[in-house]
Formats: structure tokens, sequence, C-alpha cells
């Protein structure tokens, strides 16, 4: 192994690094040093018979001797050109011409050389492939300047026939090894590129498949969100009739004078209506944005007003449990133009969750404006110094229906609607919501919107993708 492994570190200097992107690349390279190194070591037996068969060796011997010498040069030729279809017609071009020129000295048309020619025909379109013109020029060039000499000069006869039988014998052998080494990697790279056919077949009915069920998905849930706009829309007639008639009932009851009993009851009526509207309006809203029918109403508004309306909405929520409200507010906050509705609902929604989750803490309310080149942003912090989050936990609030864990779900209630309603709100309006936490701390809820959206904008928005939502470990 250690042999194998030592081979290939020798072989792989030679490889350029680009060519060691690709693994069929750098298979194919791997095998033209790997036969230009061992080739040229094969056929010096060749050259030490020719050598000692030449009653005088002279100018053909030599010409022979170097150039198969020369053949051990390729790898560093490949090596500094980096390119191997290059090197490849230097290869083919001297293994012709060799071939050639040992068979018009060494026995002309019966010479052990011309199996070599074969060779070098075979090795150009292996290599040269995508340029079969060139290889056949270079063959026919090599031809014509062979049957040039025979038919000025004829077939000179340095060495009887006899003796060139051990080198023929010899040549014959180097070039059948040559030959089946070459066949045996032309059939590995056929059988690894069937199976590379056949995994690409696979891969590709894998993804028909998998396009299929992604569009039965789309349609699916398509469906499911007009049919949830639907219901929530039929649902709010009935629901806002019993939400009038118990305050009707509740107003009676105040002006007769009826007991604590009955009112607290015609209460309970009143805001558990007002609970289930709540939540209906919720689904109204995110099957609205999944099926791409919401509309956002741009407006300019006196961002520091929006923010005390919300403010005296969210007090009693948040002085329920024994929290304390602090609001900051920049001062250049100034005016801007959204959706007024959709920000109030989105912070409403952070406000909640924040006095829900803390009992006895401080509740933070931030903003600011943040002024840039490419445009302002408004960013809405809410800080709590309740339970808080785990980070494993942190990835469950902004999906549908999610929340913490199935303990929070069971001791506080709640849907997990509004943390995901109000990312896409966010999203729609050019931003999102980041989440930061500390479990036993506290949470650090971060509403970023565009400070100034028109028409143009709202375009542009709406055909990008809502990003996924950030998440952090520290308040």
């Amino acid at each position: 192994m250690w042999i194998l492994n030592f081979s290939l570190r020798i072989i792989d200097w030679f490889i350029p690094d680009a060519a060691k992107s690709e693994r069929s690349e750098l298979n194919l390279a791997r095998n033209f040093v790997f036969t230009h190194l061992a080739g040229p070591l094969l056929s010096q037996s060749i050259s030490v018979f020719l050598y000692l068969s030449d009653p005088d060796p002279g100018i053909a011997c030599w010409t022979v001797i170097v150039c198969i010498w020369l053949f051990w040069t390729l790898p560093f030729v490949y090596k500094w050109t980096g390119n191997l279809q290059r090197t490849a017609v230097v290869t083919v071009e001297l293994l012709a011409f060799t071939s050639l020129f040992g068979a018009y000295f060494y026995g002309g048309v019966s010479s052990p050389f011309l199996p070599w020619l074969i060779v070098s025909l075979l090795l150009g379109f292996f290599y040269l492939s995508k340029s079969p013109s060139l290889v056949v020029a270079l063959f026919v060039f090599n031809i014509l300047g062979f049957c040039a000499a025979h038919s000025l000069w004829g077939f000179p006869e340095l060495v009887s026939k006899e003796d060139l039988a051990t080198v023929g014998w010899i040549s014959i052998l180097s070039a059948t090894i040559y030959m089946s080494w070459m066949a045996i990697y032309y059939a590995n790279m056929m059988s690894m590129s069937s199976e590379i056919e056949r995994e690409t077949e696979s891969h590709r009915e894998t993804a028909l498949r998998l396009r299929e069920a992604k569009d039965m998905a789309d349609v699916a849930n398509r469906t499911k969100s007009i049919f949830l706009a639907k219901m929530s829309h039929e649902l709010r007639t009935p629901l806002n009739a019993v939400i009038g008639f118990s305050e009707i009932l509740l107003e009676n009851a105040e002006f007769e004078g009826k007991g604590e009993t009955r009112k607290a009851d015609l209460r309970r009526i009143n805001s558990a209506g007002q609970h289930l509207l709540s939540l209906v309006t919720d689904v109204l809203d995110l099957s609205k944005i999944e099926s791409n029918s919401i509309e956002l109403k741009i407006e300019q508004f006196d961002l520091p007003e929006t923010i005390r309306g919300i403010v005296a909405n969210v007090e009693p929520m948040v002085s329920k449990n024994g929290n304390k409200l602090v609001v900051r507010c920049a001062d250049d906050l100034g005016t801007v133009s959204t959706d007024a509705t959709k920000l109030r609902q989105a912070t409403l929604n952070l406000l909640s969750n924040a006095a829900k989750f803390t009992e006895g803490g401080t509740i933070t309310l931030s903003a600011y404006r943040r002024r840039s080149p490419a445009g302002d942003w408004i960013e809405i912090q809410v800080q709590d110094t309740g339970i808080g989050i785990t980070r494993s936990d942190l990835s469950n609030l902004f999906q549908n229906f999610g929340q913490a864990n199935r303990t929070t779900s069971t001791k506080y209630g709640g849907t997990g609607l509004g943390l995901a309603l109000s990312q896409r709100i966010c999203g729609l309006m050019g931003g999102g919501i980041t989440a930061t936490s500390e479990i036993g701390r506290g949470s650090c809820f971060t509403i970023r919107v565009l400070a100034w959206m028109n028409e143009e904008t709202l375009t542009e928005e709406r055909s990008i993708p809502l990003a996924a939502p950030e998440f952090a470990t520290a308040v």
C-alpha cells in the first residue's frame, strides 16, 4: 500500500493543480504521466537490442534511442505548460515520427517499429478526441514523409532481418503491454462513465419526483390558505354577533344593577369572544400572506404618536403580572411611511408575549431611527426580564403554530401564531424580526423595517422571498 501511495505522490507531482479539481480529469492526467514514465522504461530494451544489433550504430540508431528517451521529458512539459492537450500533440507526433523513422531505417514495411505507429494513432484519438482532424492530419503528414523518403532513396538495410527478429519480438511485446494497459484504463473509464450516467439518471428521476411533489404541496398549501381565509371570514361574523350581544347584555346588567356574578359571567363571555376573534384574525392574516393576497396600506404617520398609542393599549396587560413598562424613544423618530396598522400589530404581539412570560419584572420598549446612505430603518425593540428561551428552542419561535416547547404551551397557552405572523408582516415591510435570549434572564426581540416605503418599494419587497430569522444566545 505504501508503494502505491508513494507512486501516486510522484505522479501527482507532475500534475498541475487545475487538473486536480475534477476526478475524471485527474485520472486522465495520472494515466498520461504514468504511461510516459513507464513506457520509455519498457522501451529501453529496444534501444539496447537495437544498439547491439546494429554493426555500425550511427545517426539513425542514436536518433531512435534519443527519441525514446525524450518521452521521459513529456511529464515535465505537462507540468510546465499545464496543458494536457498540447502535450498530447507532442506525444502523438513524437511516437509517430519515432515509429516511422525506425521503420524506414530498420526493416521498412516489415519493421518491428510499425506496431507503434498504430499505438500513436490510438493515443491520438484517446487524448485528442475533441480534435480528430488534427490526429488524422498528423498521421497523414508522417505517412507522406515516410512514402516520400522511400520513393527517393528506398529502404537502407542497416541491420539484417534475421538480426531484427529479436528486436521485433521485444517491440511487439512492449507495444502489447502498453496497449493492454490503455485498454484496461479505457474499460475502467467506460465503466465509470456508465455508472455516472446511471447515477445521473437516478438523480434526474428523483429530482422530477421531488418537483412533482413540491408542485402538489404548493397546490395543497394554496388550497389550504384559501380555505382558511374563507373559514376565518365566515367565523368572524358570528363571533362579532356574540361579542356585540355580550356587550349589550353587560350594559343592561350594569344599568339594571344585576349581581356581580352575572356581570362576571358576561365579561368572561365577552373576553373569550374577543380572544377567539383575535385568533381568527391572525389565521386570516396568515392565510392571506401565504396566498399572496394581503395588501399593505402605505401611509405617512408620526411614529412617536403611534408608539404612545401602543403604550396606552399595552399598559393594562403589562401591569396585570406586576410588571413595569419602560419606554425609550429616540428624539429623531419623526415621520415614517409604511403600514401603521401592521407595524402596530407586530409591536403589540411582541409586547403581549413579553407581558405573558414575565412576572414582577421589567419590559422595555425602545424605538430608534437608523440612518444610512441606502435609506433609513426603524428599529423597535422589546426587551423583558422573563423566563428566557434556550438556543435549541429559538428556532421554533417563528414557525406557524410553533412555540418554544410543550411546557411553555401548556403553562402559558397560546397558539404560536403571533410571532410567525409578525415576522411575515415585517418581511412584507422590507425587514424582519431578530431574537436574542438567555434562559432565566429574559429575551429581546427587535423589529427592523424600512422607514420610508412607496408603491415601487412595496412591489420590489413583495417579489423577494422572506429571509429566515436570525438568532443569538446573549441578551
